[in-house]
């Protein structure tokens, strides 16, 4: 099947399949493709034409992903959306985190280069699209403030969701699923201002900022990087963070299609 790029394309990712639980339903005009065995949904999702994939776990996987995004697809702009654990003491399950900063907290070239720092590049933060941060975070109020609307009186309990609040700042991504509160308070002290971990969104970063692509990186916090963070992982992922992605999804785009019309 051929591939039509279209204008003003954005590149929807997710790391997981749970993650993405029911977007698909809600996207019209689908034609799916099948490159370097990852199946990519192109179409068009409350009017705007975007491009879902599911990337697969870690750096390595949506760095591929994000190139193969680029280069096929023609995408003007990509958001991450997926779960993330809790590197800050404010935030707690069910909190949003969307990055102004993404930092590769495994990489550490030293003494040949400082510790964080790509080699070569002279950056160990990327930084995200102004525009496109500060429009998910109003997406994201909307959401937060309908969210009985979304989840039932039990659900809310269950997950502990009557006090949802937002932060922005740093993300910081490595290969490994931390759940370790030793590790996590060495980063924490590296980096003081870290709110959250994850595996894919600084790879994603560093790609977009070679290809001078905007991106934006929208996290659920699904545990405390900690002991505890395998309880009940893939329950909430599917029950509480997929919801979030769709709704927030959904208001950007709504509010989107508003401006430019």
């Amino acid at each position: 099947m051929s591939i039509s790029i279209k204008p003003n394309t954005t590149g929807l990712i997710f790391a997981m399949r749970e993650e993405q639980e029911g977007l698909q339903n809600f996207i019209s005009n689908k034609k799916v493709h099948h490159i370097a065995k990852r199946e990519f949904i192109q179409g068009e999702f409350y009017g705007h034409p975007i491009v879902m994939v599911l990337a697969g776990i870690g750096k390595v996987a949506a760095a591929s992903t994000t190139n193969l995004l680029i280069h096929h697809f023609g995408v003007t702009q990509l958001i991450l959306s997926g779960v993330a654990g809790a590197a800050d003491p404010s935030l707690k399950v069910g909190d949003i985190v969307i990055a102004d900063a993404l930092l590769q907290h495994d990489m550490n070239a030293s003494p040949l280069f400082p510790r964080f720092e790509i080699p070569l590049t002279g950056k160990s933060r990327f930084l995200v699209d102004k525009n496109l941060q500060e429009a998910l975070q109003n997406a994201t109020s909307q959401f937060i403030q309908t969210m009985p609307a979304h989840f039932s009186a039990s659900q809310i309990e269950e997950f502990q969701l009557q006090t949802v609040k937002t932060r922005t700042g740093l993300i910081a991504s490595g290969d490994q699923f931390i759940h370790d509160s030793h590790v996590l308070s060495e980063l924490k002290q590296a980096l003081p201002d870290l709110l959250a971990v994850e595996m894919e969104g600084a790879a994603i970063a560093q790609v977009c900022d070679e290809q001078n692509l905007q991106f934006a990186i929208l996290r659920t916090i699904s545990d405390s990087a900690d002991e505890t963070a395998d309880v009940d992982f893939l329950s909430f992922v599917k029950n509480v963070a997929a919801p979030y992605s769709l709704e927030i999804l959904k208001n950007y785009f709504e509010n989107r299609k508003i401006q430019i019309d």
